[in-house]
């Protein structure tokens, strides 16, 4: 937003210098040199040349640089108002299972969509978000880890959101047998190193002040459909980690309901239905009590999305907007200006409207 102003506008009394003047001069009435003839009659039948005509040119050229001098030393400015956000931000670890059993499919809306693809889309609503239910997550520290036999980090924890889309889009199923798995301990207790070191993260990001931007709280989204089978750290231990370092997990189930698997055949594609085991969620609520979280268990994809709006409910950040102006100065054109008319007068009192005193 523009806005414009004077530092010093007390000095704009210099305006009405020019006005003052002219009156005092005409109220003086001030007497020339002048040379006594017996008659002016011939001398006003000869009329008047173009340099009496323009006599007052000088004098008004002179009054021109004293306004513009005058505006000069008003400092005018023009400022942009800016807006400083100091925030109470969260610094928030999605852990998602890409293992195979995530190839499952759900109806999303009226689309067909595999858990994982359901997910991500879920995810993309909570962090920019979607209508009423979820406001987005424009004020917060936010990273992601995949993970099915071994857990990898696909986006570090950023403030830059534009970003998160292009990591999220490669995020894909496992393609080989040797890397399928669920290591449930290792997603979260990478994500629970990933979010120790935020402040430091954060500090290298914004190159701020370390006041300006307060992490409230860390937390981390797990989201799987099934049990910890693989990798070096067990589910508890991974739970131990992160309560110690003050991080609160929400774990989210996906199990239950209906799900479908599409099967190519030499006569075409057709959806089979597939019956799902039950789920051991034990591991999963121990997790969440453990470290003050919550743990949800979503049958479809409505479902899942209503568990992220629980959770942004939960976890809300908090701004103080900081207003300032940042003023440039203009008072350079003015001064330059009122220099140069001075200039100017000066040089037509003495050539072409010179008089003799």
């Amino acid at each position: 937003m523009m806005s414009f102003r004077f530092e010093t506008p007390w000095a704009l009394l210099v305006l009405l210098a020019p006005a003052l003047l002219w009156l005092w001069k005409r109220r003086r009435g001030r007497r020339r040199a002048a040379v006594a003839f017996s008659s002016v009659a011939n001398a006003s039948r000869a009329g008047l040349s173009w340099r009496q005509r323009l006599v007052w040119v000088p004098k008004a050229v002179r009054y021109l640089a004293i306004a513009a001098l005058g505006v000069a030393l008003a400092r005018p400015q023009a400022g942009r108002e800016l807006v400083q956000d100091v925030s109470q931000g969260i610094a928030i670890e999605m852990v998602l299972d890409r293992s195979g059993s995530m190839q499952l499919e759900l109806e999303f809306e009226g689309r067909t969509l595999n858990r994982l693809d359901a997910a991500k889309e879920v995810f993309k609503r909570f962090v920019f978000g979607h209508g009423r239910s979820l406001q987005g997550r424009p004020n917060d520290l936010i990273g992601m880890i995949a993970f099915a036999r071994y857990a990898d980090t696909v986006c570090p924890l950023t403030l830059s959101h534009g970003v998160l889309k292009a990591f999220l889009e490669p995020v894909r199923l496992v393609d080989r047998q040797e890397e399928d798995g669920t290591a449930i301990g290792d997603a979260v207790a990478l994500a629970a190193a990933r979010l120790q070191t935020a402040e430091e993260t954060m500090a290298k990001q914004t190159r701020k002040n370390k006041d300006s931007y307060e992490i409230k709280s860390k937390i981390i989204i797990l989201l799987t459909d099934g049990e910890n089978n693989c990798g070096r750290r067990s589910v508890e231990e991974a739970g131990e980690l992160a309560a110690q370092w003050g991080i609160k997990i929400y774990a989210i189930g996906i199990g239950g309901g209906e799900a479908y698997r599409v099967i190519s055949t030499p006569l075409g594609n057709y959806r089979q239905a597939i019956p799902l085991p039950q789920m051991d969620t034990r591991p999963l609520q121990e997790l969440a009590n453990r470290t003050g979280g919550l743990f949800r268990l979503a049958s479809d994809a409505q479902s899942l999305q209503a568990v992220y709006e629980e959770i942004d409910r939960l976890e809300r950040s908090e701004v103080e907007s900081v207003r300032y102006v940042n003023y440039k100065e203009l008072y350079q054109p003015f001064a330059l200006a009122g220099l140069a008319l001075l200039a100017l007068a000066q040089v037509l009192n003495l050539t072409w409207f010179r008089r003799l005193p």
